[in-house]
């Protein structure tokens, strides 16, 4: 097989770079996944070929600016493990919503605030925002997620006062950058960052779901990088 990934030295390697074999990378995710245990609560993946190279693709797509990216298979084929080992290797931090009984559309914009604040704020703040089929309660949470993937604007998030505040927060930086100063220029080397910095998974899993999300919400599609999970190949089920 022939294998690119950004992890051929290691996973702090950051080098994108054709792999001399499988096994090779392989070994390095393996070293990834230790390292990850060591730090998070462990995950038991037996990274058998399909999976390493799943991990491959999701790096990157991840590590490119307004790199989304949409993991299609069904419960259980290990795209939200795969994932948490991808944001690893790319040394980003993890955002998942927590759902409650109480979790409105209201909710949901305030962690999508939080997510912006993170990642518009610092010019190297890696997050992977991963959103699963069945977090999403409300229909409405999809209009923010396609505009969050199609623009990395999303319309009415923050009020005008909250709005001001980040604009005063990152003058300076945008001026030093840019040598702009206007609100609209510090808006958008705002969301820039955003841009650059914040990447969405999202873990579908196929048929009608995803087929009517697709049609209302067309950025789902148009704005990420599909990666399909097929049945599990005989060699996975026996390692």
């Amino acid at each position: 097989s022939i294998i690119f990934c950004r992890f051929v030295g290691g996973y702090l390697d950051n080098v994108y770079d054709m792999a001399p074999s499988i096994a090779v990378v392989r070994d390095k995710a393996n070293q990834a996944l230790s390292e990850y245990n060591d730090q998070f609560t462990r995950m038991d993946l037996v990274l058998f070929e399909d999976a390493v190279k799943h991990v491959c693709r999701i790096t990157r797509i991840i590590t490119q600016p307004s790199g989304h990216s949409n993991l299609v298979g069904v419960g259980g084929s290990g795209k939200q493990s795969l994932s948490k080992l991808s944001s690893f290797i790319c040394q980003y931090n993890v955002y998942s919503i927590t759902i409650s009984s109480d979790y409105k559309l209201s909710s949901f914009k305030e962690d999508l605030q939080k997510m912006f604040n993170i990642t518009g704020l610092s010019d190297d703040a890696g997050l992977l925002f991963i959103l699963t089929e069945g977090q999403i309660i409300d229909e409405k949470f999809m209009i923010l997620v396609n505009d969050l993937l199609s623009s990395g604007d999303i319309q009415d998030l923050f009020t005008p006062d909250d709005k001001e505040v980040l604009i005063n927060k990152s003058k300076a930086a945008c001026k030093a950058a840019t040598r702009k100063d206007t609100p609209q220029d510090v808006w958008n080397f705002f969301i820039n960052r955003v841009k650059k910095n914040l990447h969405v998974c999202l873990c579908f899993s196929p048929g009608e779901n995803l087929r009517n999300k697709a049609r209302k919400f067309p950025s789902i599609i148009n704005s990420t990088v599909i990666d399909w999970f097929q049945p599990w190949p005989e060699e996975a089920l026996t390692s």
